[in-house]
């Protein structure tokens, strides 16, 4: 068996190359096992704390896996992946084992869709369940909710690229402060988002108090909150993608208001059938809320890591 490399930084080739296994393990295993932010992070260039662990076999990409070790607390997060024609190999075995070494032994690995194979594996590797991310969604076809209530004093308005980069990113560092991945979002983060086909700045609400009325952002304007949907197009799914609110605003009844906000828009403005959403199982605040707005559980993602 080949041994794994470990890189900083692949080629055009390579990021083609690894594109392709994680789509052909998509398609049979039913959703990616590598994460957008994964995806994005293998397409991107070279970036500080993030390596790649590459499996040839005769001249093939067996393997992809990545390691992203930027949070200063957590232990650094891993994801692999292995050609559904080469697994049963000892392929991902070693891949994974590889990942332990690269993190010092100190890792945290996503299993996207909780499949019993990669249970197996995360046993055999040593590693413990400690995260469950639940994927839910609703059917949008014929959605009434009611008009959403914003508190007293703050208004809505859509992102303006550009110019909301900085607010919106402290926004959501302050909402997100508990949440190692969504709270350490980056200019850079959000800039590779910006240039993806399937943004759209007319489905990005902010909520926001002070300022002009009507206006478009300026001196006193404050984001207290917002809602960023996506459009997966080709499956028809309407995601709410992000959900945020600052501090100071919570308990107001926004993160509600918010979340109908973008329903409605998935719903009549762009007449997608279905919403979808994630969530952690212990967020049972928005566990709970979400059920009450008619969402279900369709798949889960599971998170291991070492003991240490």
């Amino acid at each position: 068996m080949s041994d794994v490399v470990v890189v900083d930084e692949v080629s055009a080739e390579v990021v083609r190359r690894a594109q392709e296994l994680i789509d052909e393990a998509a398609r049979v295993d039913g959703q990616p096992a590598v994460s957008e932010q994964g995806r994005l992070q293998l397409r991107g260039g070279r970036r500080e704390g993030v390596r790649h662990l590459l499996v040839w076999e005769r001249g093939e990409l067996v393997g992809y896996g990545q390691l992203e070790d930027t949070d200063p607390i957590e232990a650094p997060a891993g994801e692999f992946v292995i050609h559904p024609a080469h697994r049963r190999q000892g392929y991902g075995r070693a891949l994974g084992r590889a990942l332990l070494d690269a993190s010092g032994r100190r890792l945290r690995v996503w299993a996207h869709g909780g499949h019993p194979a990669a249970r197996h594996l995360a046993r055999l590797l040593g590693l413990t369940l400690f995260r469950e991310l639940r994927q839910m969604r609703r059917p949008l076809t014929g959605l009434e909710l009611p008009e959403p209530e914003l508190p007293p004093g703050i208004r809505l308005r859509t992102f303006v690229p550009g110019q909301d980069d900085d607010a919106w990113l402290a926004a959501n560092a302050a909402a997100f402060a508990h949440h190692p991945e969504q709270g350490g979002m980056t200019q850079r983060d959000l800039d590779d988002r910006k240039a993806e086909p399937w943004f759209d700045p007319k489905g990005f609400f902010l909520a926001v108090r002070g300022g002009e009325e009507g206006g478009d952002g300026g001196d006193g304007e404050e984001i207290v909150g917002f809602h960023w949907t996506k459009v997966h197009s080709a499956d028809q799914l309407g995601e709410v993608y992000v959900v945020g609110v600052t501090p100071e605003a919570q308990g107001l009844g926004l993160g509600k208001a918010l979340t109908v906000v973008g329903l409605r828009y998935l719903a009549r403005d762009r007449g997608l059938p279905t919403g979808m959403l994630y969530v952690d199982a212990d967020n049972k605040a928005a566990v709970a809320l979400y059920d009450r707005l008619g969402f279900r559980i369709h798949e889960v993602d599971l998170m291991y890591r070492t003991e240490s």
